[in-house]
């Protein structure tokens, strides 16, 4: 086990749960369009680790380096929510404009990404090849998921990081108050994370040979898991 001071960011999909509750045709084609937006996210954060994938959500840490640039660090999350957001965004039009009808495809439209962002140290595991993060920090920034936060899609980042990068954060700031059970009272920082698109250009549409190319994919590699061959995250997680 080693010890260090990391960047701790989970991208969490809103809406999952009445996404993932449909009958079995249409839960297969959730599973395989769920998991084809988690990897487009996290290949546009490629300076993180990925942790874990925790069903609907992505946790991915990176190490916090002594002496660093505390708004630079700010900077990056956002830059890396930013990225992620997008490639979240072009993957979910891509699914709703396949040309199944089902809920499964169709109802990827409502769905959201939001993230929650926190700093501090952790210990970290390897189980089988498999890196794990503990401490409390880690605690701290999944209990951030629970908010009041008002708005889908944001960026909430923790006291710690708020007061050490602050500089970096735009104009539009908001401030909350949480009860973290087992940490206490705390306050956290968000911002709408469509405005941190800035100036970039509108996505662009599915092209047909794309529509027709995504339906044969949902529908082949949800296969397995509308023979009952694989299990969904869902189902895996409650078992």
């Amino acid at each position: 086990m080693e010890s260090g001071r990391a960047v701790l960011l989970i991208a969490d999909i809103g809406g999952y749960t009445d996404y993932m509750s449909s009958h079995r045709f249409s839960l297969a084609h959730a599973e395989v369009n769920t998991a084809r937006m988690l990897d487009k996210m996290i290949d546009a954060a490629p300076d993180y680790d990925l942790i874990e994938i925790e069903g609907d959500a992505a946790f991915l840490s990176r190490q916090a380096a002594d002496g660093h640039d505390s708004d630079a660090a700010v900077t990056e999350i956002l830059r890396t929510a930013a990225a992620m957001h997008r490639a979240f965004h072009l993957e979910r039009q891509n699914v709703a404009a396949n040309l199944c009808p089902c809920a499964g495809c169709k109802e990827a439209a409502e769905l959201k990404l939001k993230f929650v962002a926190h700093v501090g140290d952790v210990a970290t595991q390897t189980i089988r090849e498999r890196i794990k993060l503990v401490g409390i920090d880690v605690i701290h920034v999944h209990r951030m998921l629970k908010n009041p936060v008002s708005i889908p899609e944001y960026v909430l980042l923790s006291d710690e990081l708020h007061r050490s990068g602050a500089g970096a954060l735009p104009a539009e700031v908001h401030e909350i108050s949480q009860d973290l059970e087992g940490i206490g009272t705390v306050r956290a920082y968000f911002v709408d994370v469509g405005d941190l698109d800035g100036d970039l250009p509108p996505l662009p549409g599915p092209s047909v040979r794309g529509r027709l190319g995504r339906t044969f994919a949902a529908a082949g590699l949800g296969m397995p898991y509308l023979l009952g061959l694989r299990r969904s995250r869902r189902e895996a997680a409650a078992s």
